[in-house]
Protein backbone atom coordinates (compact mmCIF):
# COMPACT_ATOMS: atom_id res chain seq x y z
CA UNK A 1 0.00 0.00 0.00
CA UNK A 2 1.61 3.17 -1.04
CA UNK A 3 2.33 5.73 1.44
CA UNK A 4 0.13 8.07 3.23
CA UNK A 5 0.97 12.04 2.36
CA UNK A 6 -1.30 14.82 3.07
CA UNK A 7 -1.79 17.90 0.96
CA UNK A 8 0.54 19.78 3.38
CA UNK A 9 3.62 17.77 2.19
CA UNK A 10 3.06 19.06 -1.41
CA UNK A 11 4.12 18.05 -4.66
CA UNK A 12 7.46 16.63 -3.50
CA UNK A 13 5.90 14.09 -1.00
CA UNK A 14 4.53 12.67 -3.97
CA UNK A 15 7.23 13.51 -6.58
CA UNK A 16 10.14 12.02 -4.59
CA UNK A 17 13.94 12.79 -4.42
CA UNK A 18 15.31 10.39 -6.88
CA UNK A 19 17.01 12.05 -9.96
CA UNK A 20 14.95 12.53 -13.23
CA UNK A 21 14.89 10.44 -15.95
CA UNK A 22 16.54 13.10 -17.88
CA UNK A 23 18.26 15.16 -15.88
CA UNK A 24 17.55 17.90 -12.94
CA UNK A 25 16.03 20.40 -15.20
CA UNK A 26 15.20 20.61 -18.82
CA UNK A 27 14.13 22.58 -21.41
CA UNK A 28 10.91 21.08 -23.69
CA UNK A 29 9.08 22.03 -26.81
CA UNK A 30 5.52 22.68 -25.98
CA UNK A 31 4.71 20.78 -28.92
CA UNK A 32 6.15 17.99 -27.27
CA UNK A 33 4.19 18.13 -24.64
CA UNK A 34 0.66 15.89 -24.38
CA UNK A 35 -2.00 17.36 -21.60
CA UNK A 36 -2.82 15.36 -18.69
CA UNK A 37 -5.53 12.84 -19.43
CA UNK A 38 -6.02 12.78 -15.08
CA UNK A 39 -6.42 16.10 -15.19
CA UNK A 40 -8.70 17.04 -12.68
CA UNK A 41 -9.81 20.95 -14.13
CA UNK A 42 -12.17 21.02 -16.53
CA UNK A 43 -12.50 24.65 -16.58
CA UNK A 44 -9.64 27.43 -16.62
CA UNK A 45 -10.53 31.20 -15.90
CA UNK A 46 -9.15 32.82 -19.21
CA UNK A 47 -8.57 36.23 -17.52
CA UNK A 48 -6.36 34.63 -14.63
CA UNK A 49 -4.75 32.78 -17.60
CA UNK A 50 -4.32 36.09 -19.69
CA UNK A 51 -3.12 37.64 -16.66
CA UNK A 52 -0.61 34.15 -16.29
CA UNK A 53 0.52 34.63 -19.86
CA UNK A 54 1.71 38.60 -19.41
CA UNK A 55 3.54 37.61 -16.29
CA UNK A 56 5.66 34.74 -18.08
CA UNK A 57 5.97 37.31 -21.09
CA UNK A 58 7.68 39.49 -18.34
CA UNK A 59 9.72 37.00 -16.09
CA UNK A 60 9.36 33.44 -18.04
CA UNK A 61 8.24 30.17 -16.28
CA UNK A 62 9.37 30.18 -12.97
CA UNK A 63 8.39 26.79 -11.62
CA UNK A 64 9.01 24.24 -13.96
CA UNK A 65 6.44 21.88 -14.97
CA UNK A 66 6.02 17.82 -14.36
CA UNK A 67 6.31 15.94 -17.01
CA UNK A 68 6.74 12.06 -17.63
CA UNK A 69 8.02 10.58 -20.66
CA UNK A 70 5.98 7.87 -23.24
CA UNK A 71 8.23 5.71 -24.60
CA UNK A 72 5.52 4.24 -27.20
CA UNK A 73 4.46 7.77 -28.78
CA UNK A 74 8.12 9.34 -28.03
CA UNK A 75 6.47 12.40 -26.73
CA UNK A 76 6.18 13.87 -23.22
CA UNK A 77 2.84 13.85 -20.93
CA UNK A 78 2.06 16.15 -18.98
CA UNK A 79 1.67 15.68 -14.73
CA UNK A 80 1.28 19.26 -13.46
CA UNK A 81 1.40 22.65 -14.67
CA UNK A 82 -1.49 22.56 -16.85
CA UNK A 83 -2.08 26.28 -16.22
CA UNK A 84 1.73 27.19 -17.11
CA UNK A 85 2.13 24.95 -20.31
CA UNK A 86 -1.26 26.64 -21.52
CA UNK A 87 -0.44 30.24 -20.22
CA UNK A 88 3.19 29.74 -22.00
CA UNK A 89 2.08 28.78 -25.08
CA UNK A 90 -0.15 31.63 -25.34
CA UNK A 91 2.54 34.29 -24.43
CA UNK A 92 4.48 32.50 -27.32
CA UNK A 93 7.07 30.47 -25.79
CA UNK A 94 8.41 27.72 -27.90
CA UNK A 95 10.03 25.58 -24.72
CA UNK A 96 9.44 24.96 -21.09
CA UNK A 97 11.35 24.11 -18.21
CA UNK A 98 10.17 20.66 -17.32
CA UNK A 99 11.41 17.92 -14.64
CA UNK A 100 10.82 14.57 -15.83
CA UNK A 101 9.59 11.96 -13.81
CA UNK A 102 9.03 7.94 -13.75
CA UNK A 103 5.19 8.26 -12.26
CA UNK A 104 2.18 5.97 -11.80
CA UNK A 105 -0.93 6.86 -13.34
CA UNK A 106 -2.34 7.19 -9.72
CA UNK A 107 0.65 9.36 -8.88
CA UNK A 108 -0.51 11.33 -11.97
CA UNK A 109 -4.03 11.69 -10.86
CA UNK A 110 -2.70 12.61 -7.15
CA UNK A 111 -0.24 15.38 -8.60
CA UNK A 112 -2.72 17.35 -10.72
CA UNK A 113 -5.27 17.04 -8.10
CA UNK A 114 -2.94 18.20 -5.62
CA UNK A 115 -1.47 21.01 -7.47
CA UNK A 116 -5.19 22.64 -8.51
CA UNK A 117 -5.92 21.95 -4.68
CA UNK A 118 -2.99 24.07 -3.53
CA UNK A 119 -2.62 26.98 -6.59
CA UNK A 120 -6.49 27.34 -7.53
CA UNK A 121 -9.46 25.46 -6.11
CA UNK A 122 -10.95 23.33 -8.32
CA UNK A 123 -14.71 22.99 -8.60
CA UNK A 124 -16.78 20.95 -6.33
CA UNK A 125 -18.01 18.51 -9.18
CA UNK A 126 -14.27 18.70 -10.48
CA UNK A 127 -12.95 17.65 -7.04
CA UNK A 128 -16.00 15.12 -6.94
CA UNK A 129 -14.70 13.58 -10.37
CA UNK A 130 -11.10 13.36 -9.04
CA UNK A 131 -12.11 12.25 -5.94
CA UNK A 132 -14.19 9.12 -7.54
CA UNK A 133 -11.32 8.19 -9.73
CA UNK A 134 -8.84 7.96 -6.62
CA UNK A 135 -11.95 6.04 -4.81
CA UNK A 136 -13.04 3.90 -7.88
CA UNK A 137 -9.84 3.35 -10.30
CA UNK A 138 -7.48 3.07 -7.91
CA UNK A 139 -9.60 1.60 -5.01
CA UNK A 140 -8.60 4.11 -2.03
CA UNK A 141 -11.28 4.48 0.83
CA UNK A 142 -12.84 7.97 1.89
CA UNK A 143 -10.21 8.01 4.15
CA UNK A 144 -7.67 7.11 1.75
CA UNK A 145 -8.56 9.69 -0.28
CA UNK A 146 -8.79 12.41 2.27
CA UNK A 147 -4.90 11.32 3.62
CA UNK A 148 -3.55 11.98 -0.06
CA UNK A 149 -5.06 15.54 -0.67
CA UNK A 150 -5.38 16.23 2.90
CA UNK A 151 -9.11 17.14 3.63
CA UNK A 152 -11.14 15.31 6.22
CA UNK A 153 -13.28 12.32 5.40
CA UNK A 154 -16.40 13.81 6.26
CA UNK A 155 -15.19 16.75 3.27
CA UNK A 156 -14.30 14.11 0.71
CA UNK A 157 -17.71 11.80 1.28
CA UNK A 158 -19.75 14.97 1.11
CA UNK A 159 -17.90 16.48 -2.05
CA UNK A 160 -18.78 12.53 -3.36
CA UNK A 161 -22.28 12.86 -2.96
CA UNK A 162 -22.69 15.49 -5.54
CA UNK A 163 -22.74 13.04 -8.23
CA UNK A 164 -25.69 11.95 -7.15
CA UNK A 165 -27.44 14.96 -8.45
CA UNK A 166 -29.29 14.91 -11.43
CA UNK A 167 -27.55 16.44 -14.96
CA UNK A 168 -29.85 19.43 -14.51
CA UNK A 169 -28.65 20.29 -10.57
CA UNK A 170 -25.28 19.35 -12.04
CA UNK A 171 -25.19 21.89 -14.66
CA UNK A 172 -26.40 24.83 -12.43
CA UNK A 173 -23.55 23.91 -9.99
CA UNK A 174 -20.50 24.21 -12.37
CA UNK A 175 -22.67 27.08 -14.39
CA UNK A 176 -21.90 28.76 -10.72
CA UNK A 177 -25.82 29.53 -10.89
CA UNK A 178 -26.34 27.56 -7.48
CA UNK A 179 -23.62 26.85 -4.49
CA UNK A 180 -22.64 24.03 -3.41
CA UNK A 181 -24.95 24.73 -0.43
CA UNK A 182 -27.40 24.97 -2.34
CA UNK A 183 -26.61 21.52 -3.82
CA UNK A 184 -26.08 19.39 -0.66
CA UNK A 185 -29.34 20.72 1.02
CA UNK A 186 -30.81 19.14 -2.50
CA UNK A 187 -29.59 15.95 -1.56
CA UNK A 188 -31.86 15.62 1.14
CA UNK A 189 -34.91 15.38 -1.45
CA UNK A 190 -35.12 11.40 -2.76
CA UNK A 191 -36.19 11.77 -6.12
CA UNK A 192 -34.38 13.08 -9.41
CA UNK A 193 -37.90 14.62 -9.82
CA UNK A 194 -38.01 16.93 -6.64
CA UNK A 195 -34.65 17.66 -6.67
CA UNK A 196 -35.02 19.18 -10.41
CA UNK A 197 -38.54 20.87 -8.95
CA UNK A 198 -36.92 22.46 -6.30
CA UNK A 199 -33.96 23.90 -8.59
CA UNK A 200 -36.28 25.46 -10.66
CA UNK A 201 -37.85 27.10 -7.66
CA UNK A 202 -34.48 27.98 -5.91
CA UNK A 203 -33.18 29.88 -9.44
CA UNK A 204 -36.65 31.12 -9.77
CA UNK A 205 -36.87 32.80 -6.60
CA UNK A 206 -32.97 33.76 -6.47
CA UNK A 207 -33.13 31.78 -2.79
CA UNK A 208 -30.17 31.58 -0.68
CA UNK A 209 -28.70 28.39 0.97
CA UNK A 210 -30.30 29.67 4.35
CA UNK A 211 -33.68 29.93 2.77
CA UNK A 212 -32.99 26.48 0.38
CA UNK A 213 -32.33 24.85 3.62
CA UNK A 214 -36.18 25.82 5.01
CA UNK A 215 -37.86 24.96 1.49
CA UNK A 216 -36.11 21.43 1.54
CA UNK A 217 -37.37 20.62 5.75
CA UNK A 218 -40.68 22.07 4.29
CA UNK A 219 -41.08 19.50 1.47
CA UNK A 220 -39.75 16.90 3.50
CA UNK A 221 -42.47 17.38 6.68
CA UNK A 222 -40.26 18.90 8.96
CA UNK A 223 -42.22 22.33 9.23
CA UNK A 224 -40.10 25.12 11.22
CA UNK A 225 -42.35 26.70 14.20
CA UNK A 226 -44.85 29.39 13.08
CA UNK A 227 -43.32 32.05 15.38
CA UNK A 228 -41.46 34.60 13.51
CA UNK A 229 -37.73 34.11 13.67
CA UNK A 230 -35.46 36.91 14.07
CA UNK A 231 -32.82 37.10 12.17
CA UNK A 232 -29.68 35.62 13.70
CA UNK A 233 -27.05 37.80 15.13
CA UNK A 234 -23.68 37.94 12.64
CA UNK A 235 -21.42 36.42 15.77
CA UNK A 236 -24.04 33.51 15.69
CA UNK A 237 -24.05 33.20 11.54
CA UNK A 238 -19.71 33.34 11.83
CA UNK A 239 -19.91 30.69 14.70
CA UNK A 240 -22.38 28.45 12.31
CA UNK A 241 -20.14 28.71 9.32
CA UNK A 242 -16.87 28.44 11.60
CA UNK A 243 -18.47 24.79 12.76
CA UNK A 244 -19.59 24.10 9.09
CA UNK A 245 -16.20 24.57 7.79
CA UNK A 246 -15.05 22.49 10.40
CA UNK A 247 -17.38 19.26 10.38
CA UNK A 248 -18.25 19.35 7.06
CA UNK A 249 -22.26 19.72 7.38
CA UNK A 250 -24.59 21.81 8.37
CA UNK A 251 -24.99 23.07 11.51
CA UNK A 252 -27.14 25.37 13.55
CA UNK A 253 -27.01 27.17 16.57
CA UNK A 254 -29.67 28.97 19.01
CA UNK A 255 -28.43 31.00 21.60
CA UNK A 256 -31.26 31.80 24.61
CA UNK A 257 -30.61 34.05 27.60
CA UNK A 258 -29.27 30.80 29.87
CA UNK A 259 -27.92 28.07 27.27
CA UNK A 260 -28.85 27.35 23.76
CA UNK A 261 -28.47 24.40 21.42
CA UNK A 262 -26.07 23.16 18.36
CA UNK A 263 -28.15 21.09 15.86
CA UNK A 264 -25.78 18.96 13.88
CA UNK A 265 -26.92 17.39 10.32
CA UNK A 266 -25.90 14.15 9.15
CA UNK A 267 -26.96 12.36 5.70
CA UNK A 268 -25.58 9.04 5.63
CA UNK A 269 -24.23 6.17 8.04
CA UNK A 270 -20.77 6.70 6.99
CA UNK A 271 -20.94 10.32 7.75
CA UNK A 272 -22.49 10.09 11.49
CA UNK A 273 -19.68 7.66 12.02
CA UNK A 274 -17.06 10.11 10.58
CA UNK A 275 -18.95 13.30 12.72
CA UNK A 276 -18.72 10.98 16.28
CA UNK A 277 -15.19 10.80 15.63
CA UNK A 278 -14.32 14.28 14.69
CA UNK A 279 -16.40 15.55 17.79
CA UNK A 280 -14.61 13.16 20.27
CA UNK A 281 -11.46 13.96 18.75
CA UNK A 282 -10.57 10.37 17.29
CA UNK A 283 -9.06 11.31 14.41
CA UNK A 284 -6.31 13.40 13.51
Amino acid sequence: MPRKSGLGRGLDALIGTERPVTGELSYIPVDQIASNPRQPRLNIDKEELAELADSIREVGVLQPLIVTYDEQNDRYTLVAGGRRLLAATQAGLQTVPAIVRQISEQQRLELALIENLQRADLSPLESAEAYRQLADEFGLSHEDVAARVGKSRVAVTNTLRLLKLPEPVKKALAENRISEGHARALLSLHTPEAQNTTLHTILQRELNVRQTEELVQKLLGQFPSRRTKTPPLPEVSAIEDRLRSHLGTKVSLTKRRKGGTILIHFYSEEEFSSLIDKILGEVD
